[in-house]
């Protein structure tokens, strides 16, 4: 289905305000809106996470009374499930909108172990928040998604939401280049990071970092029981990290975090730096997109993090630019204890061949767990 024609079909009924998370399986409709719109101002807007984008397009609708369109990856129903049904739903407020969700880890299809459950029950969520739904792939004429916006009119009219589950390779067309003006690589600077850890542990959040970090450790030939991979819960491991950090507080850890993932949840932020573990270490990744899944921008180039670290209670803030600004910033952390927050501009893009954890997710909790409570540690609690 080229994703030009899908957004005119779109336009056709009226809808043309757009938010959301992008998607891998949505890339190229939403390279068409950014194509087409840009990533801020008042026809598009790339937005922190789900449940924000349900209240921005409730707030477009409730100043322009048109339909807006929220598009994301169905892992983030989650996010938006509290809006969806204490804002949106019929029964509260009743404000229309048109999801456009990528349907990971449908059933019978090979994905990531994240997507599996999720994928398995996104219907049933669907169905359970009152969501009327139509399953739509590469073979589905835009003639029929007229017809279902065209008669889906009324329900609108009436306060209910309709969403379009899209599958694997639906979408074709514009294949948009994104780019930012950083020069240091992410699994270079990954590299340098592991140099530093020694016998600490890291957090790593979902997406590229999880998996650059297991694969620096295997080109390492080291083991990854020190790793905990992230490979879902986009935003949280930053207090997955704290978790460890409170029940363990003479150990350091590490979380290797991404400007996507930060600003997701921002909020953790604050509770880490009013608990202010003594031996924490949060390095956000910032190449200012969502780079795992296109490379749609965020907004993290616009943002002084270092003052909101500050802000939030951080005892010592850092900016990496280049290899050299990095490492002589480690070598600092290595020095003295406290909470530290570290800005590491990165580039976009990873290497073509950049492959997956070969371990399962349970594996790799089991092998961490094990470490935590090897003889050592229990010394330190």
């Amino acid at each position: 289905m080229n994703s030009k024609s899908f957004v005119d079909t779109l336009n056709k009924h009226g809808i043309d305000f757009f938010t959301g998370i992008p998607d891998s399986l949505l890339c190229e409709f939403c390279d068409e809106l950014v194509a087409r719109y840009g990533t801020v101002g008042k026809k598009h807007i790339v937005a922190h996470n789900e449940g924000g984008s349900v209240a921005l397009a409730s707030g477009y609708y409730l100043a322009r009374n048109k339909i807006p369109c929220v598009y994301m990856q169905n892992s983030g129903i989650g996010n938006a499930l509290n809006p969806i049904t204490s804002l949106t739903h019929q029964k509260v407020y009743g404000i229309p909108i048109l999801y456009v969700i990528g349907w990971r880890g449908e059933p019978g299809i090979k994905d990531e172990p994240q997507h599996l459950f999720q994928g398995a029950s996104t219907l049933k969520l669907l169905t359970d928040m009152e969501i009327e739904y139509f399953i739509i792939d590469k073979s589905t004429p835009l003639e029929e998604i007229d017809n279902i916006l065209s008669q889906y009119r009324i329900n609108f009219i009436a306060g209910k939401s309709l969403a379009l589950v899209v599958r694997q390779n639906t979408f074709c067309g514009n294949d948009y280049k994104y780019c930012n003006n950083y020069i240091l690589n992410r699994e270079q600077a990954i590299s340098s990071i592991v140099n530093n850890v020694g016998n600490d542990v890291i957090v790593a959040t979902t997406g590229k970092i999880s998996r650059e970090l297991f694969e620096v450790r295997k080109m390492r030939n080291e083991k990854h029981e020190k790793d905990f991979l992230t490979v879902g819960s986009m935003g949280h491991c930053i207090m997955i990290a704290l978790g460890i950090a409170l029940q363990l507080p003479k150990r350091r850890v590490w979380c290797l975090d991404g400007d996507g993932s930060v600003l997701m949840h921002m909020g953790s932020m604050s509770i880490v730096g009013y608990q202010k573990p003594e031996k924490f270490i949060h390095i956000m990744l910032n190449n200012a997109a969502h780079d795992t899944v296109g490379g749609m921008p965020t907004v993290a180039d616009n943002i002084d993090f270092q003052k909101i670290a500050e802000a939030c209670g951080y005892t010592y803030v850092y900016k990496a630019e280049d290899i050299e600004s990095l490492k002589s910033i480690l070598e600092q952390v290595k020095m003295r204890e406290g909470l530290f927050f570290i800005e590491v501009l990165v580039a976009l893009g990873s290497r073509p061949n950049l492959g997956r954890p070969s371990i399962t997710t349970s594996d790799n909790k089991n092998s961490f767990m094990d470490f935590l409570t090897a003889k050592g540690y229990e010394e330190a609690k």
